[in-house]
């Protein structure tokens, strides 16, 4: 087998033809592998099936079992994805901000790709095209690791994809998947940074962590997502339990789905039971403090570590506070910095909520399931990032890129 250095030095040489390549032959090559996509739909759904079945014989939930799910319209949206980013401008070479200084310098800030960017990922395999696309219009290849449940789909993918640039006479090398999906692999690969710029994990809470404590490459993080809804006391009652229906159970197994509940202990007779009605329509079990139980012997009493959960399941937590400052004091305790939503005709509580909350997306009147880079109109998206540097957020190609300076002199020396 060859070893992964000289495998990820091909990679990195392949940043050259990158820098190379037009927007324009960029965008050719997005839209060829979006008609491959396409025309290969059957092999893609077949490959999954065996993952599917082997998730199955493994217990895997049914939330997980969707997220792994490939059928025809998720190929046709995979292909979609890609012409989306296909129309997307070009951030390479934008001049960002230019000055000349008093000695003549001209200086130019620039937008250049990060370079190679791994990516470390569980289950989902539309990440695998999703990952490419946005990467390789950013100029940057892409080493990609998934997990050992989406394997037979990510091979087929990834397949699919280099018979198309090899068509297209394009390196091969800008793109590779690991099909080693063990953990040894995944540690060796975190201690790559002679030929990896960026490391992104995408998964849940164990992985970001190991990635984290043991990569040596620097990693933006993508975080887990305990997402929040506070309803205020002067909420519209409709409306908060319309949005916090389709914030929990659209999707029950993805990171922006609500996963927490926040309610002024003003509204709570009034709310709770419906509340209840509603989610229990939905098969939503609701894990409350004693207080909210009292209200409806339907809830189940939480314990401490309910508050900080990301179920991913048809599971969300209830806490009732007296304020707002005492909501946004608990949100910002056990957020994972992802996506918090208030409900309310209260501007200044709204302001407040807006100002305070420490994440990286904070809705006023609206579901936490809109945190996506296609629905904030970036194209498909590398992932959710909930740290401060370098991005925060949905990660579009602007996200994918970094600077550098760029000076014009006429022979200018420092004195």
């Amino acid at each position: 087998m060859e070893k992964l250095e000289n495998i990820l030095e091909r990679v990195k040489e392949s940043t050259k033809t990158l820098a190379a390549m037009s927007s324009i032959e960029k965008n050719i090559v997005l839209k060829e592998i979006a008609k491959s996509l396409e025309k290969n739909k059957e092999a893609i759904i077949k490959a999954n099936q065996k993952d599917i079945e082997n998730a199955k014989n493994n217990n895997m939930k049914e939330s997980l079992i969707d997220r792994l799910k490939i059928d025809n319209s998720r190929v046709m949206a995979m292909a979609e994805g890609l012409l989306d980013i296909s129309k997307l401008a070009d951030p390479v070479g934008e001049t960002i901000e230019g000055r000349k200084l008093e000695n003549g310098l001209e200086i130019l800030k620039k937008r250049v790709p990060l370079g190679v960017i791994a990516i470390i990922y569980e289950s989902r395999p539309n990440v695998t095209v999703d990952a490419f696309g946005l990467c390789f219009k950013a100029g940057n290849a892409t080493v990609l690791k998934g997990g050992s449940d989406a394997i037979n789909t990510n091979v087929e993918i990834i397949k699919i994809i280099k018979n198309t640039l090899r068509n297209l006479n394009v390196s091969e090398d800008i793109v590779y998947l690991l099909e080693d999906t063990t953990r040894e692999t995944a540690s060796k690969l975190m201690k790559m940074n002679d030929y990896i710029d960026v490391l992104i994990p995408r998964g849940g809470k164990g992985l970001i962590k190991t990635v984290i404590e043991n990569s040596t490459i620097p990693v933006i993080e993508t975080g887990t997502g305990n997402c929040h809804i506070y309803v205020d006391k002067s909420a519209d009652f409709e409306m908060a339990l319309s949005i916090i229906e389709n914030a929990k159970t659209q999707r029950t197994g993805v990171c922006n789905a609500c996963e927490s509940l926040v309610i002024n202990r003003a509204i709570i007779k009034e709310f709770i039971p419906q509340l209840v009605m509603r989610l229990h329509a939905k098969n939503v079990e609701i894990r409350a403090e004693k207080e909210a139980c009292s209200i409806s012997s339907k809830l189940v009493e939480a314990s401490e570590e309910d508050w900080g959960k990301e179920y991913l399941d048809l599971i969300i937590s209830l806490k009732i506070v007296d304020n707002i400052t005492e909501a946004i004091k608990h949100i910002n305790k056990y957020s994972t910095k992802h996506s918090e939503s208030i409900i309310t005709n209260d501007y200044n509580n709204a302001e407040k909520f807006l100002n305070e909350i420490d994440s990286s997306c904070v809705y006023v009147n609206a579901s936490t399931r809109f945190t996506d880079g296609a629905e904030f109109g970036l194209g498909a998206e590398i992932g959710i990032s909930t740290q401060k540097l370098h991005t925060r957020g949905p990660m579009g190609l602007k996200e994918l890129t970094t600077t550098k300076y760029v000076i014009y002199g006429n022979g200018q020396v420092r004195i």
